[in-house]
């Protein structure tokens, strides 16, 4: 892109999404990006994964997507912010929780599964950052048990900022009539 705010909606109509490519010492760049293959990669690769960018000119620059705006009416992406990282330099993120299995204490004692973060912060190498981090609920099995920060298998080289006590999940137990009332 040559200037910015320059055929905005002409360029939109066409399928072509603004974007902006910044970095550590890096001068702002800004470029079009394909919606259709823009879409592919996020689905693919979601907010915590190192990709590959190319302009066509050149090599590839990784670069991690750091944020994207939305439309508040369509809801389709209308500005997309990359930023280039460094391979040596370690860097700060939130990688999103993925809870899977079925706790016994929801299956069991009907109890209410709660989760009380979706993301978890972590500091590593771009090399060692995890797409998500798996949580699994199936050590829920009663309803003083919980899963915290310091529980997480985090992969070689990832170190969780979010605080080692933190609760992410437990399972509470079903309300009575009384309590309702």
């Amino acid at each position: 892109r040559e200037t910015a705010g320059k055929d905005l909606s002409k360029n939109r109509k066409a399928g072509m999404i603004p974007a902006v490519l910044y970095g550590h010492g890096l001068d702002p760049k800004m470029y079009w990006v394909n919606v259709i293959e823009f879409g592919k990669i996020y689905r693919a690769a979601g907010e915590s994964t190192l990709f590959t960018l190319s302009s066509g000119k050149g090599a590839g620059v990784n670069v991690l997507l750091h944020d994207m705006q939305l439309d508040p009416i369509t809801n389709h992406v209308s500005h997309v912010d990359f930023y280039q990282v460094r391979m040596d330099e370690e860097l700060e993120t939130d990688i999103v929780l993925e809870f899977i299995g079925e706790a016994p204490a929801v299956r069991e004692l009907g109890g209410v599964f709660v989760k009380t973060l979706e993301t978890v912060e972590v500091k590593c190498l771009p090399k060692d950052l995890p797409h998500s981090i798996v949580v699994d609920i199936s050590t829920l099995v009663t309803f003083d048990d919980q899963i915290k920060v310091s529980d997480l298998a985090l992969g070689a080289g990832v170190v969780a900022l979010t605080e080692a006590d933190t609760v992410l999940a437990l399972v509470e137990a079903p309300r009575s009539e009384a309590d309702m009332a």
